[in-house]
């Protein structure tokens, strides 16, 4: 296995330059802030911007919790990647990932001023320390279970906006625990007005009942009781309205539905 480090300071666009770095140097592999990926799918690992703190966050980046760190090498070594592209800050906080991880030695270091402008990253600096936006190298659909109910989403589409189109489509962006002022709450209100606008949707539906929420580990399990107007083909209905309404939730909201639970009270 062939190792590679990425090293530049925080908030440079290490994770941002990762893939197209990988395509450069055809490096199947990466491992960045806690997380192994391999072929654009995160194979193990916790991301450390998953972390409440910014200590716990370099923790999880040093993969300090045996744990999490047994996980990442079986993974590893159950895949065997040609090569491995470690992400850090430093020169000692990659040979740390790589003594960790049990890697063989690196065989080149890339620095980010090696393959960035001073525009690049004055850019990215603005996005991390006034937006509080982090990169992370894998597809979203990938990271969802993980970032449930945190501001999540394709780099592809931000830069739609910009008139850009370059092939980026791997990287997500994210807004992570420790960016934010405070914790956030969920409102059953909110859930409950977001399913009476799929409600006036499906002209099937007669009126909604209760909806209650429930956090679980991967996001949230959802109750939601409703009556339902007769119609020869029911079942197929409120099994339409059932998905609908799980895909505005996770649209509207960015929690992952784990579970949606829909029970027809009544038929009128």
């Amino acid at each position: 296995m062939k190792v590679y480090a990425l090293i530049g300071k925080s908030g440079t666009g290490k994770s941002f330059q990762a893939v197209n770095l990988c395509k450069e140097l055809n490096i199947e592999s990466i491992i960045d802030d806690g997380l192994f990926i391999c072929r654009n799918k995160v194979m193990a690992g916790v991301s450390a911007k998953r972390q409440p703190t910014k200590v716990g966050a370099v923790k999880t980046a040093l993969f300090t919790r045996d744990e999490h760190m047994e996980e990442v090498k079986e993974s590893i070594r159950k895949i065997k990647p040609s090569s491995i592209l470690v992400i850090g800050t430093s020169d000692g906080m990659v040979d740390k990932i790589v003594k960790r991880l049990e890697l063989p030695r690196i065989i080149k270091r890339i620095y980010i001023e090696e393959i960035t402008t001073e525009t690049e990253r004055a850019i990215a600096r603005k996005q991390r320390y006034e937006m509080g936006q982090h990169v992370i190298p894998a597809p979203t659909f990938q990271l969802k279970r993980q970032f449930s109910g945190y501001f999540m989403t394709p780099v592809r589409m931000l830069l739609r906006e910009l008139g850009s189109w370059k092939d980026i489509s791997e990287k997500s962006v994210v807004r992570p625990t420790y960016s934010y002022l405070g914790d956030y709450k969920i409102s059953e209100k909110v859930m409950a007005d977001i399913v009476e606008c799929v409600k006036r949707e499906h002209g099937d539906v007669a009126e909604i009942g209760r909806v209650a929420i429930s956090p679980v580990q991967e996001g949230i399990d959802i109750y939601i009781s409703a009556n339902f107007k007769y119609a020869a083909d029911l079942p197929l209905r409120a099994k339409e309205f059932q998905k609908d309404a799980a895909k505005k939730i996770e649209e509207m909201t960015a929690f992952n539905v784990n579970r949606l639970d829909l029970e027809v009270r009544d038929i009128v």
